[in-house]
């Protein structure tokens, strides 16, 4: 066979691939954005809140990623799109919150629970590529995942949720886990992708269902 050949096709699989990657961040960014716009609504800011809020929740844990494993500008600096994206969910609550607001909690919990998934394996991916150990890049994906409510709720002046409540970086974390225990063993990445997303998206789901929270000190 043509070496050239070879090449052409694998370059089309790497192109389907990063387009694929590229639609399911935005898909995340989105669904995270309309989150913050929410909370800020109900904390009762401003329109211009509601957007600062929408933007931060939505890119501020791969902001955060970015600037510690070396990749600067953050790409959701350098690409408008991410912020595009990320002001199209605020300005939907703006313009629509008497609906979003009655959205079933049930939906919001599952696509929260999608967006994790997202940023978890994007960020975790993302570590990877950059040369990180795999433990690095688990830390990484709970980052990418949680950081973006972690800001939302410090400018809501609230603790965060992640550090009190819930199991959500635990998630995001044995969703990285599971896809770069995967790759270590051979498996095909992308394979081991969609394993590690839906095993984050699963235990989220169920942990919400089961009412499942870490220990608390007394």
């Amino acid at each position: 066979m043509d070496p050239s050949a070879v090449a052409g096709t694998q370059a089309g699989t790497d192109g389907r691939e990063a387009r694929l990657l590229l639609g399911l961040d935005f898909a995340g960014t989105y669904v995270f954005a309309v989150e913050g716009a929410i909370a800020a609504i109900a904390g009762g800011l401003d329109p211009l809140g509601v957007l600062v809020l929408s933007f931060a929740t939505a890119l501020g844990g791969g902001i955060i990623r970015d600037l510690l494993i070396g990749a600067t500008p953050p790409n959701s600096i350098r690409d408008e799109r991410y912020a595009l994206v990320a002001f199209a969910g605020g300005a939907t609550v703006l313009f629509l919150h008497r609906f979003v607001t009655d959205v079933p909690p049930l939906l919001l919990v599952t696509l929260d629970a999608a967006g994790l998934s997202l940023f978890a394996i994007a960020g975790a991916r993302k570590a990877l590529d950059f040369g990180l150990r795999p433990l690095m890049a688990v830390l990484m994906a709970a980052i990418t995942g949680s950081g973006g409510g972690t800001l939302r709720d410090l400018f809501l002046t609230h603790v965060p949720t992640v550090l009190r409540a819930d199991i959500y970086a635990v998630a995001a974390m044995a969703g990285a886990f599971v896809m770069v225990g995967g790759q270590r063993l051979g498996l095909p990445s992308r394979t081991m992708a969609l394993v590690g997303g839906a095993s984050c998206f699963a235990l989220r789901m169920v942990s919400v269902w089961r009412g499942w929270n870490l220990p608390h000190f007394p």
